[in-house]
């Protein structure tokens, strides 16, 4: 009988000692290369939190917060857009220097970063027993990388804010069936319109009760602002909530929502409204029945992925720092790629490249590195379609081929939470043919 052809030894077992260095040099690598993408020449030195400040002081000073106005080369006259209730937590901090205002935000937007790519990717490394501290670290670094970070921090935005106030809603307190669930995406949309589509998304799902405590937060946030502010509050509710030239120019690159690809097409008329509200009609019915379906498989990050993708492209104006919810469905590609690795190799290295080509694309962005002029553009040609509009195009793109991840509601005892507190989920669970299809 011939004897079995030996392996070397090297070839059997990894060296943990090259395997740590492996990790420390990607680390290092992705380190060295993210003060680049924070260059001077490509931030915006809080340009809208500066506003945000000077509003507050014009504001405090007794003058109509929604007077105030600010010239931009760009954009043209810029103009405090928030609700009342945002105005409401923001006017303390008009009391502070500026330099302690910068720092404050630019923290709070880190930590948000920190702790929301934690409660992202913990359970991914966990389920597929992945190293965990050199994952989070990867992935952290990941995450400040992409465009929308960059953009949040480098403006000044609120954005991560909502972030965090969303994810801790719709991924522990909902799934766990808390009382106060809901609360966190009423304030989310108190502080800033968009949020509310998770407010439909949770009427969508039959979360009746935390639709309604949302729904509630939000009307309370509302009128205690119309209490401290009632003519301001009146005049934003009456019409400058409807006035979208307020924000910008809805033709601008960085606007990548449907509205913004339309204008792009037709600037300088503006697009046909009813073609506009067809499309939305169309977007939004689509995902969220395709959120819905998530939701009831068990895979509540799917779910509330797909609804901010959807919010982006159907709300008139969607800059590139609110487009978050590419972190997630990259995240949600890896972990379904790397569950499919042993029975569907192909469908598995499909969705690993797809996640892949993702990060590249939110870390080059849209606007980072381009210089689209002053002046309104028609987008004229196919490269211009696809440049301008890359966004637009990859939400519509993750809107249909998103994997949902059957029973993947077990995420939430895999983040910390007991097991037992999932068990209302069970009625979420696929049926027996969705679960063993793994698809839509």
């Amino acid at each position: 009988m011939p004897a079995e052809p030996t392996v070397p030894p090297d070839l059997v077992e990894d060296d943990p000692g090259g395997r740590r260095v492996r990790r420390l040099l990607t680390v290092l690598a992705l380190a060295a290369v993210l003060p680049a993408l924070y260059l001077p020449g490509l931030t915006h030195d809080f340009f809208d939190l500066k506003i945000y400040m000077r509003a507050m002081r014009w504001w405090a000073d007794g003058n109509p917060l929604y007077d105030y106005s600010q010239p931009d080369r760009v954009q043209g006259a810029l103009y405090f857009t928030y609700p009342p209730f945002s105005a409401l937590l923001l006017r303390p901090f008009a009391a502070l220097p500026l330099g302690a205002t910068i720092t404050i935000f630019t923290l709070l937007t880190m930590v948000g970063v920190v702790a929301t790519t934690r409660w992202l990717v913990g359970p991914v490394l966990t389920r597929h027993h992945l190293p965990r501290l050199f994952g989070l670290v990867v992935a952290v670094l990941l995450a400040f990388a992409v465009e929308s970070t960059r953009e949040t921090i480098t403006f000044g935005q609120i954005n991560m804010l909502l972030v965090v106030l969303i994810l801790a809603d719709l991924l522990f307190a909902v799934p766990q069936g808390r009382r106060w669930a809901g609360v966190a995406v009423g304030l989310a949309t108190a502080l800033k319109l968009f949020p509310g589509i998770f407010i439909v998304y949770l009427l969508v799902t039959r979360r009746w009760r935390a639709a309604i405590v949302a729904s509630a937060t939000a009307a309370v946030a509302t009128l205690l602002a119309a209490a401290f502010a009632p003519r301001d509050s009146w005049r934003f509710w009456t019409h400058e909530l409807w006035a979208t030239d307020r924000v910008g120019r809805t033709d601008y690159t960085g606007n990548q929502s449907l509205f913004g690809l339309l204008s792009r097409f037709t600037v300088p008329e503006k697009p046909d409204r009813l073609v506009w509200l067809l499309l939305v009609a169309v977007v939004a019915g689509y995902g969220l029945w395709r959120a819905g379906r998530a939701a009831r498989a068990g895979d509540p990050l799917t779910g509330l992925t797909l609804t901010g993708l959807v919010g982006g492209l159907v709300s008139p104006i969607t800059w590139t720092h609110h487009i978050y919810w590419f972190i997630p469905a990259v995240v949600i590609l890896v972990d379904a790629g790397l569950r499919d690795r042993a029975e569907h190799r192909l469908r598995a290295r499909r969705l690993l490249v797809l996640a892949g080509a993702t990060c590249l694309i939110i870390t080059y962005g849209v606007v980072s590195f381009q210089d689209w002029g002053v002046g309104p553009a028609r987008t004229d040609d196919p490269f211009d379609v696809l440049t301008r509009n890359t966004y637009v195009l990859l939400s519509l793109l993750l809107l249909v081929v998103l994997p949902v991840r059957p029973a993947a509601g077990d995420r939430v005892a895999e983040a910390g939470v007991p097991r037992a507190r999932t068990a209302r989920w069970s009625r979420w669970r696929p049926n027996s043919k969705l679960a063993s299809n793994g698809q839509n």
